[in-house]
């Protein structure tokens, strides 16, 4: 691999760890647990991992030597900053329980340990990968785990191998999956641990016990250096609104933390729009309305940021969405065999009144876009609607009306941008290059106690990382029931943006004064090197929320 002199250099930097980590271990065990809700029906679906108790890791007194261990890891999901800090912390821990542990890596995610394609992780090839981005060193996919024979498939290369652990990096998906398979090895008595470590850019894997997922706080920061690039632009020019959709399909996380960052004129945040249950229109109304106010003052530029998923929480929208999801569920062939012009005529008259009409109504190519192939679980690949252009050209429509009422002189231009893949594979953050590595630490000590059905969990986040308190959350405490493919499963549940939270509550607080205002902040690049204050700053999101 050649390397840049920046590569070169970050190479060399060692991960900070919470000071339980930097030698021996003793787990100390916490109550008995029981899932957020649905609490009945999530333990009979997990007899054998429902209700463990919390773990946290303590120090301990130089101990005897472990036995070695082979373990087993799968990227899952999409890339996140970080996930080869995690693979070489999990390689380092299970090392310090035997120098003869091996570590081997499933190829392109779940569908390596189905086809038994692998291979295993040397210490030549984990020192290669240190604090750098993305998931190359394996590979990752979107293959989910489910199915009996999947299970019984991959027990196969792990009793081969003699894995005894298998470590599953991945989102809220990705890890409900691995306590599914925890359960079924744990019920047939098969000896393999299964452990989660909680991955997603999104942010929406978070709870009291998960104070966020890797990956969040380096993209973020990657957001908000190439917005405020962009508002910085948009300042010089002073022509031009830009239209800035951001990642974050089922929360507004990241939308809502670069905001915080770079103050925006004008930030959406689904889950607000959904609470005050507002329409398509009531969304481009108050747009234009900040348009307005601005051009009235002889400012006609600005910056919007929108989460990816918005359209979705319209909630006539996110209605009609629910229905052709279920629907599409259970006809996918049946309207694929409809002539292409002829399908939204079939949609038209295949679904409910109200949400019928409000289908006729959209743009075509919306329309489309909502029918297109969905995700592997079943949902409406948010990202391929184009809400950027959507509510630009609404925008302007309005303004075009307000102008012809009298209500508005100004001049209009937009400029629209989908900020996405360019954060995914960064080279990770100091905050996420020691959480990512004190995460596969933890998932190594979780081995070395023998449990499963756990999640490798770090706290404490915003204290310096020697304080930070690393230990094992049961899964199942994390689940509940919801609908996927028309029928209810156990999931663990998505942590949406709390509109009663410290950092929405900011966010709330000066927005009004952003959109008045040019209030810009111009972020820059991520910072590897000088003082903690510039270089391991964790998110402005996890400050505020963990702020007393």
């Amino acid at each position: 691999m050649t390397k840049s002199a920046l590569q070169l250099a970050r190479s060399k930097y060692a991960p900070k760890l919470p000071k339980a980590l930097e030698g021996s271990v003793t787990v100390r065990l916490g109550e008995a647990t029981q899932s957020v809700s649905d609490q009945k029906e999530i333990k009979e679906l997990f007899p054998n991992t429902y209700g463990l108790p919390k773990l946290t890791f303590e120090a301990a007194q130089a101990g005897e030597q472990g036995q070695a261990v082979n373990v087993g890891v799968i990227l899952s999901g999409g890339q996140a900053p970080g996930g080869h800090n995690v693979i070489a912390g999990l390689f380092d821990g299970i090392k310090r329980i035997h120098p003869d542990s091996r570590l081997y890596g499933f190829l392109m995610g779940p569908e390596g340990l189905i086809k038994h394609d692998y291979k295993e992780l040397t210490a030549e090839l984990i020192d290669e990968y240190r604090n750098t981005g993305g998931f190359d060193i394996i590979g990752s996919g979107r293959t989910k785990l489910e199915e009996k024979e999947q299970f019984d498939k991959g027990l196969e290369i792990l009793k081969k191998l003699d894995i005894r652990a298998l470590v599953i990096i991945g989102g809220d998906d990705s890890n409900t999956n691995a306590a599914v398979l925890a359960e079924y090895y744990k019920s047939i008595g098969a000896p393999v641990q299964v452990i989660g470590c909680p991955k997603t850019i999104d942010g929406d894997l978070k709870n009291e016990q998960i104070e966020t997922s890797f990956g969040f706080d380096t993209a973020t920061k990657v957001y908000a250096e190439v917005i405020g690039n962009v508002q910085r632009d948009c300042f010089s020019a002073r022509k031009y609104w830009h239209f800035i959709k951001l990642m974050g399909r089922s929360a507004s996380h990241i939308a809502l933390e670069c905001a915080l960052q770079v103050q925006p004129n004008v930030a959406i945040i689904s889950e607000e729009v959904e609470a005050k249950n507002l329409t398509l229109d009531d969304v481009v109304t108050s747009i234009a309305e900040v348009v307005a106010q601005r051009a009235a003052k002889g400012w006609n530029f600005g910056t919007v940021l929108i989460p990816e998923g918005l359209i979705e929480f319209i909630p006539a929208i996110k209605s009609l969405i629910a229905e052709l999801n279920d629907f599409l569920a259970h006809h996918e062939a049946e309207f694929r065999a409809v002539a292409t012009d002829e399908q939204r005529a079939f949609i038209i008259s295949k679904l409910s009144e109200a949400n019928s009409k409000l289908y006729a109504s959209l743009p075509s190519s919306v329309a489309r876009q909502l029918t297109l192939d969905r995700d592997p679980h079943g949902n409406v690949q948010v990202s391929l609607i184009e809400t950027e252009k959507l509510l630009a050209q609404m925008v302007g429509s309005k303004l075009a009306e307000w102008k012809e009422e009298g209500r508005y002189s100004g001049k209009f231009a937009s400029l629209t941008h989908f900020f996405g893949y360019e954060g995914r594979c960064s080279m990770p953050s100091n905050f996420d290059a020691d959480y990512c590595y004190a995460l596969g630490r933890t998932a190594a000590c979780l081995i070395a106690s023998g449990v499963t059905g756990y999640m490798s969990s770090v706290q404490n986040l915003t204290a310096p990382a020697h304080e930070w308190i690393a230990g094992g959350i049961p899964t199942t405490m994390m689940m509940n029931m919801e609908r996927r493919h028309g029928e209810m499963k156990p999931v663990i549940q998505k942590a949406l943006v709390d509109l009663k939270g410290k950092p929405f509550a900011y966010f709330a607080a000066h927005r009004e004064e952003w959109a008045a205002t040019t209030s810009f902040v111009y972020p820059g690049p991520i910072q590897f090197f000088g003082t903690p204050e510039i270089c391991d700053q964790p998110s402005r999101t996890l400050i505020l929320e963990q702020t007393k």
